[in-house]
């Protein structure tokens, strides 16, 4: 049996989905197969749940913690913080820091080259609690 199925109700087609009580992800091809599963460090701001698009990609860049990330998707904006999926290059995923308020959904190095490579811009991303 599968350790972690896809949510119900999650929608159908090439999609990201994004279990917020889980803190896991699902990478989901055009034929509703799962290519990947895996856990991810959830930020301090959750998006809704709701059907997104990917909207803007950064290869490297600096985090709002001040780490440095790569592969960095974004697909929602909640209170004008973007929210999106990243890895941390040192390969850490800490808790964040719940005092301040932050939108990157941290993921290791290898999920993270998997998520890039699959969530190009207008890729859907479904939220469910």
């Amino acid at each position: 049996k599968d350790p972690a199925p896809l949510p119900a109700g999650s929608g159908t087609g090439q999609r990201v989905v994004y279990a917020l009580g889980a803190d896991r992800v699902w990478l989901v091809g055009a034929d509703n197969k799962v290519s990947r599963t895996f856990e991810v460090t959830p930020s301090t701001v959750d998006p809704a749940p709701a059907t997104y698009q990917v909207t803007s990609r950064t290869n490297a860049t600096t985090g709002s913690d001040g780490t440095a990330i790569e592969h960095v998707v974004r697909f929602a904006s909640v209170d004008g913080i973007s929210v999106g999926f990243s890895a941390a290059v040192d390969g850490s995923t800490p808790q964040p820091d719940p005092s301040t308020r932050t939108g990157g959904i941290r993921q290791s190095r290898e999920n993270g080259k998997a998520m890039w490579d699959f969530a190009t811009i207008g890729r859907q991303v479904v939220v469910v609690k």
